[in-house]
Order: C-alpha cells, then sequence, then structure tokens
C-alpha cells in the first residue's frame, strides 16, 4: 500500500472538516490555519552552539497579427475560508456531546495493527487520540501503516477529526521498540554530562523518528528533580529546566509536540504512583523555589500550543489536602493555570495507575478529572475501564454536576492544536 505523507494526510482530513462546516463550498487554494529568589547552580550547563516578466519582442520578419481575440480571465473567487478561531467555534457548535467527549480520551490498546477494542473506541467512542506502547510496536514500516489505518478510521467518522497520536519516549529505559530506533541515553546520563546541544540533538532525532511513524506527541521530557532516578536530569532545578527547554525545543523543531511531567513534580517521592498514592510532604515555598521551578521558566518561555502538561497521581496537601494533583481544581485551574499562567493542554498521567484506581471508579475519576481542569485524560490499558470513564463524564453532564461548556473548552483547545 503506498504510504501517505502524514501531514498531507492531516490536511486532507482537515479540508474535510472545512468543506463541512461550509456546506460543501469549493475553494480554489487550500486553507493556511492561522492562527522567589533561587541561588545560581555551582554546575554549569553548556550552551549549544520581482519584477514582473517583460513581453517578448516578434522578430523582425515574424508575421504578427494584427489583433488576437482573447477570454477574460475570470476573477479569482473570493476565499470563503474562516479564521481558525471561528472554524473551530463553528466545529464545535455541530458535535454531539458524544464527539465532544471522545475528544477528551487518549487510549491505548493490545495489538499491532486494528483490532475490535480500538475500532470501536475510535468509530463508537469517538475518541481523540490514542498512545502506543511496545505492544503495538514491531518496526517503523509496521507502525506508520498502524497510523495510517488508525487515521483512516478517524476520517470515517461524521467529524472527520484527525487523531494525535502518542507516546511515551523519554531514553534510558522508557524508550519504545528500542532495538528499531537510535539509541537514546537516559535524562540522568544527560544530565551528568551537562551539555545542552547533547539534549538537542537527541530530541530531534527521535522527534524526526516520531513523525516519520505518524507519531505527532510526545510525552517527555521529564522535569522531576531527583539524584538517584534515571529518568531526571538531576536535582538542580536550573538545570532541569535548561535541559528540558533544549529537550522541548528539538522535539518542536522535529514537529513533535513535548510534554513536560508531571507536574508539579515527582521527585521526593519513593513510591512509584504505578501502585500505589503518596504524598509529597513541603510547603508551597518550597516547591515553587524547586521541584516547580523548571516547569514555571519553560511555561514562561515556550510555545504553549506545542507543549503539554502532564499532572501526576501525587498528593501535595500544601495546595490540596484531599485530592490528588490529577483531579486538583487547586492545583490544575488555581496555580498551574492562574498562578503559572500555563493555557496549553493539560494531561493527566495514565488512570489505569494503582495511585488512583485504588480509590476512586472510573467514573469519577472521568468526571473529576474533567471537572479538575484537564483537557486530555490518558486511559492506558483496558476497553471496559476506557468505557467507564467516558460514562462518568457523559452521566455528570447528564445529572448536571459537570457542564457541557467546560467540555468545549477543553475540546477547543484540542483543536486548537490538531489544526496548528
Amino acid at each position: 500500500m503506498m504510504q501517505i505523507n502524514r501531514r498531507t494526510f492531516l490536511y486532507f482530513i482537515l479540508g474535510l472538516v472545512m468543506v463541512v462546516l461550509l456546506g460543501g463550498c469549493v475553494a480554489s487554494q487550500q486553507p493556511d490555519f492561522v492562527e522567589e529568589n533561587h541561588h545560581e547552580s555551582e554546575q554549569s550547563v553548556k550552551e549549544p552552539e520581482t519584477q514582473p516578466p517583460s513581453q517578448s519582442k516578434p522578430e523582425e520578419n515574424q508575421e504578427v497579427e494584427e489583433e488576437v481575440e482573447t477570454e477574460e480571465e475570470p476573477e479569482e473567487a473570493e476565499s470563503t475560508f474562516l479564521p481558525k478561531e471561528d472554524v473551530i467555534e463553528k466545529l464545535v457548535a455541530k458535535m454531539t456531546l458524544e464527539e465532544k467527549i471522545g475528544q477528551l480520551l487518549v487510549v491505548g490498546f493490545h495489538s499491532k495493527q486494528v483490532n475490535p477494542h480500538i475500532r470501536s473506541m475510535i468509530q463508537e467512542y469517538k475518541v481523540g487520540g490514542v498512545i502506543l506502547y511496545d505492544r503495538n510496536m514491531e518496526s517503523k514500516e509496521q507502525v506508520s501503516q498502524l497510523t495510517e489505518d488508525l487515521q483512516q478510521l478517524a476520517s470515517e467518522n461524521d467529524q472527520p477529526i484527525p487523531l494525535m497520536i502518542t507516546i511515551d519516549q523519554e531514553g534510558g529505559q522508557i524508550v519504545r521498540m528500542r532495538d528499531q530506533v537510535a539509541v537514546k541515553p537516559s535524562q540522568q546520563e544527560l544530565g551528568m554530562r551537562g551539555d545542552a546541544s547533547a539534549v538537542y540533538d537527541t530530541n530531534f532525532q527521535t522527534g524526526e523518528e516520531l513523525v516519520e511513524m505518524g507519531i505527532d506527541v510526545n510525552h517527555a521530557p521529564v522535569l522531576d528533580l531527583s539524584a538517584t532516578d534515571s529518568r531526571s536530569f538531576g536535582e538542580d532545578p536550573k538545570k532541569a529546566e535548561a535541559l528540558g527547554t533544549q529537550a522541548i525545543q528539538g522535539l518542536n523543531d522535529a514537529g513533535v509536540a513535548a510534554t513536560i511531567k508531571h507536574f508539579p513534580g515527582n521527585g521526593r517521592s519513593n513510591i512509584d504512583p504505578h501502585y500505589e498514592t503518596s504524598s509529597v510532604d513541603a510547603n508551597q515555598l518550597d516547591l515553587e523555589n524547586k521541584d516547580i521551578y523548571p516547569f514555571k521558566k519553560i511555561i514562561e518561555t515556550m510555545d504553549h500550543e506545542q507543549l503539554f502538561v502532564m499532572v501526576t497521581h501525587l498528593k501535595y496537601p500544601a495546595y490540596d489536602e484531599d485530592n490528588p494533583a490529577s483531579i486538583s481544581p487547586v492545583i490544575i485551574q488555581d496555580l498551574l493555570r492562574g498562578k503559572l499562567g500555563y493555557n496549553g493542554i493539560v494531561v493527566t498521567d495514565d488512570l489505569e495507575m494503582g495511585a488512583v484506581n485504588k480509590y476512586f471508579t472510573y467514573k469519577d475519576l472521568g468526571y473529576s478529572a474533567v471537572h479538575a481542569g484537564n483537557d486530555l485524560l490518558l486511559v492506558c490499558h483496558t476497553f471496559e475501564s476506557q468505557k467507564q470513564v467516558i460514562q462518568g463524564i457523559r452521566e455528570a453532564v447528564e445529572t448536571n454536576k459537570l457542564s457541557e461548556e467546560r467540555i468545549d473548552e477543553s475540546v477547543k483547545r484540542i483543536l486548537r492544536y490538531k489544526m496548528r
């Protein structure tokens, strides 16, 4: 089967959306969417190194007809395409509640090709994103075909909105399809070297590989501060910010969105949230001068449309004594969006982790995550869990616990990213 360039494919799908919105109008050109004191670290980080064409004269002996009748060129049709924000407003107005809720979900499945699970999630539940693991990948060619097939399924929906295809390709121990991609050192190794250009180059190469396979979001880099965790650049907040910036820039320059995680910082906990919850016992000043510092500085300087923020399932009693960060309105809305000024896409860590699924039903997690301010909900493994999360959001809207306007807010952010 002939491979289709991913960018061409996405423009084709977005073109279909435009045709639907504009009642089938055809234009002569493709749309162009518009768009408290911190001491200096002792360990330094190395910086990365016309004029119109003239009318030809006839030769002297060449006969020239006295008059050449020419048909008048028709006036170029005025473009009927709307600004991106108007397109988004019109599309959201046409979407059903089911389609809107689906856009909030990023789901995983267990197959290297389209199977009934993912087909149902895309075409029945209208999910807006997919996350890939080793279980889905065996070669670059196979992954490219898989992502193309997944996008084809999405294009057959009533609203042919492209999928967001995501992955965790951090480096070190967290590398998918390790034997088929370039070697990517751990963040700990890169942090010890302190070479910003090496971080950029490594992530640019990763980004190019992901684009080749049809993957457009990488859930990396990790900004957690730790002296022992191989996923961390180290304990120094300024180094984490400097190297994190280079990782993001490398991915973005290759055409991939980055995700900084795990906000507001997992580094102080020795308990793996995949299995159990834990609390970070530090006051707000301490957290904001250390753990939150790299997040804050990167949010101040990077493009939010190419930068997601993943929120951890750990608890931070200094901000919210009751809720894990991933379902805390205080941490997401007041701290991340309010105090730090982040206006991009907020994504939960996987809702099937023990830190939350031991203490909340999936229906409750669906409602609570959206109510707290998340835009994307990761449900990475099982069909039943994914259905329950979707049902929890729908029931919350139907019982007026959650407004459809709140869902619209997230859908618009997601569409803004997809139409970038």
